[in-house]
């Protein structure tokens, strides 16, 4: 390996995030409406129109709430009033599909700006105090990681796809 070969950490973390996100979106392909809402392991709500919401909340948790320091800034799907409004407003409804595509694909590109425009060790302000953005990415990380698994199992029972 020489020195032209070391990425840093920045883009090492920026790579792992971007493969997680593209690969939740790779899961989803395909699918209507209906088979995007379907619950496929009941009683659960889960659902891949349920972690599209939840993840477009995520980002925008993340990256302008905590990040952005905007910690007034309402939460996505009325979620200040309603745990699970992420899940249990992911319905078999074409206009849904499309808020929540739309949605994710406006978080995910701010997140990136912002990601690209503030060092690793910039300051967030998060209910406990201060956090760094390297300990955002790497909870974003493990936040896709965890839901590609669980869109793994949710295609597979939707129309048998895995990989």
């Amino acid at each position: 390996m020489t020195d032209d070969d070391v990425r840093g950490e920045e883009a090492v973390l920026r790579e792992y995030l971007d493969h997680f996100r593209t690969t939740f979106e790779r899961k989803c392909e395909g699918l209507d409406a209906e088979q995007l809402a379907r619950r496929s392991v009941p009683p659960s709500t889960l659902s891949l129109l349920g972690l599209a919401r939840h993840l477009a909340a995520v980002e925008l948790s993340w990256w302008r709430r905590v990040m952005g320091r905007n910690l007034d800034l309402p939460k996505m799907w009325g979620k200040d009033l309603h745990r699970n409004a992420d899940f249990d407003g992911a319905v078999a409804d074409d206009d849904v599909v499309a808020e929540a595509w739309a949605a994710w694909r406006a978080e995910v590109a701010h997140g990136r700006a912002f990601q690209a425009s503030h060092p690793m060790d910039y300051l967030g302000s998060h209910d406990d105090g201060p956090i760094e953005m390297r300990e955002v990415v790497v909870h974003l990380i493990e936040e896709y990681a965890r839901h590609c698994g669980h869109a793994d199992l949710l295609r597979e029972c939707i129309d048998g796809r895995t990989g």
